[in-house]
């Protein structure tokens, strides 16, 4: 790929092109093992060999990040509200590569939210056509029954626009007033988890996302902190795809 060289070493965290500019006049940029002093010459990353005080530049183009999204957070690259997003949660390096989320979570919805700049990645892991199961953890008001469990895999239906969701897997941890429970969809409605337990007059009180096809939350991570994925997810992710 070609780009400019201080938007290639931005991207990487290595300064803004104001003080890239100033750095590589001094020399410490090299371009197959000569010296550039030009912050804007173009950089082929498939050919060149380049250099940065000595350390030896790998180009990457995609970044796939797991974040254990906190409550009171917006799923999105920005608000116009001025919310606080799930992007203004990233430092400056990985801002760089400008990541989006993969689908959503609600506002008040914790747990495992993927970002990435890969839109194929995205759409792939989103698409209705790949039925990629995404299974929550949630405190529900009211005693849970195998009627609920029959309900949700025969699909329920919305109160509010007569959609009939697919079928879904509803395990009951816990039924009493408060009831705890996992549930396993395979489509990304607005609110569907919450609108799925209004059509069997129940209310979600908490929700958390467990996984996303392969990928299951880091149990390490506190909430509000991320990671990339690693070779071993993505390999997972490649094999369910």
């Amino acid at each position: 790929m070609k780009l400019r060289i201080d938007k290639l070493l931005g991207n990487l965290g290595y300064g803004t092109r104001s003080q890239l500019k100033k750095e590589i006049k001094t020399g410490c940029l090299t371009v197959n093992s000569k010296t550039v002093k030009d912050s804007s010459i173009i950089v082929d990353t498939d050919v060149d060999q380049i250099t940065y005080h000595g350390e030896t530049i790998k180009y990457i183009k995609y970044i796939y990040l797991m974040m254990n999204k906190p409550q009171g957070v917006i799923s999105a690259t920005e608000d116009y509200h001025c919310s606080k997003t799930v992007i203004d949660l990233l430092d400056d390096f990985n801002k760089n590569f400008e990541p989006f989320p993969v689908g959503r979570l609600d506002k008040d919805t914790e747990g495992l939210l993927i970002l990435t700049n890969n839109g194929k990645f995205a759409h792939n892991m989103l698409s209705p056509r790949k039925h990629v199961d995404k299974t929550y953890f949630a405190y529900v008001e009211g005693k849970l029954t195998d009627n609920d469990v029959k309900a949700f895999a025969d699909g329920v239906t919305f109160l509010d626009d007569g959609y009939k969701t697919m079928p879904s897997k509803l395990e009951i941890i816990k039924s009493n007033d408060i009831s705890e429970c996992r549930i396993t969809i395979k489509e990304g409605k607005f609110h569907q988890v919450k609108r799925m337990f209004e059509a069997v007059d129940k209310r979600v009180i908490y929700l958390r996302r467990l996984s996303m096809g392969p990928i299951s939350l880091d149990d390490d991570l506190e909430l509000g902190e991320y990671r990339e994925l690693d070779d071993k997810e993505m390999q997972l992710i490649e094999e369910y795809l």
